[in-house]
């Protein structure tokens, strides 16, 4: 693999890891390099590999074990469950969010360690600097959603419900694909929206965050309508 220098980067680290299982290099059930040598071998930061690792995992092509590694466990995407929702309206994807996110949101504020917490802070962070212009310049897009979709993933894996997360999961496809749909920057960041339900969660009040979830899906609804 080269390292990478231009745009997308999130999106571009993917494909070359995407190329290594396809080509075989990377075989079904062997263990791939560690996020320090992924770095290395792309030249690009911690963040932009353990994202383009994630969307392999939502891909269905890699699987995470806790203490052991990430492994491959299939040369080419899979089928999830995102796929049955993939022709599903706006208004039902919204109603599903809240029907998952609010509550797991409630079970991250009571549930979150220091690990969940740090990488909270990290994903807001990145997530706000994404969505910071007014209009996010073409070709940035795909990575700016994608890195919206890790923070709202990183909400429902402080929850620690294995389900929960294995559920989102399965939909983040459909969601990058559906959100991509829409105008990315400042104007549709709610930004304030996305403060709140970290801050709620960090501080370790479940009502709070689910009230905060709760109005940030709100207020998406009524610009989309």
């Amino acid at each position: 693999m080269q390292p990478v220098r231009r745009q997308t980067l999130i999106a571009q680290v993917t494909e070359q890891l995407r190329g290594e299982i396809v080509s075989g290099r990377w075989p079904v059930g062997g263990r791939i390099p560690t996020e320090t040598e992924l770095r290395e071998l792309t030249g690009t930061a911690r963040n932009t590999v353990r994202e383009a690792v994630q969307a392999l995992v939502h891909a269905g092509m890699l699987e995470r074990r806790q203490g052991s590694g990430t492994y491959v466990l299939s040369a080419c995407a899979t089928s999830t469950l995102g796929d049955y929702f993939s022709a599903a309206r706006d208004t039902d994807l919204l109603e599903l969010r809240e029907a998952l996110e609010v509550t797991a949101a409630g079970l991250a504020a009571e549930r979150r360690d220091e690990e969940d917490i740090a990488e909270l802070r990290r994903l807001l962070a990145l997530r706000n600097e994404q969505w910071s212009p007014e209009r996010v310049t073409p070709g940035y897009e795909h990575e700016a959603v994608t890195v919206d979709l890790a923070l709202h993933r990183g909400i429902v894996a402080a929850s620690h419900n294995t389900i929960y997360l294995e559920f989102y999961d399965s939909l983040v496809p459909v969601l990058q694909e559906h959100l991509e749909e829409f105008p990315v920057g400042a104007a549709t960041s709610y930004e304030g929206a996305h403060v709140a339900v970290v801050e709620a969660v960090i501080a370790g009040e479940a009502q709070a965050a689910r009230s905060a979830a709760r109005e940030l899906l709100a207020e998406v609804r009524l610009r989309r309508r």
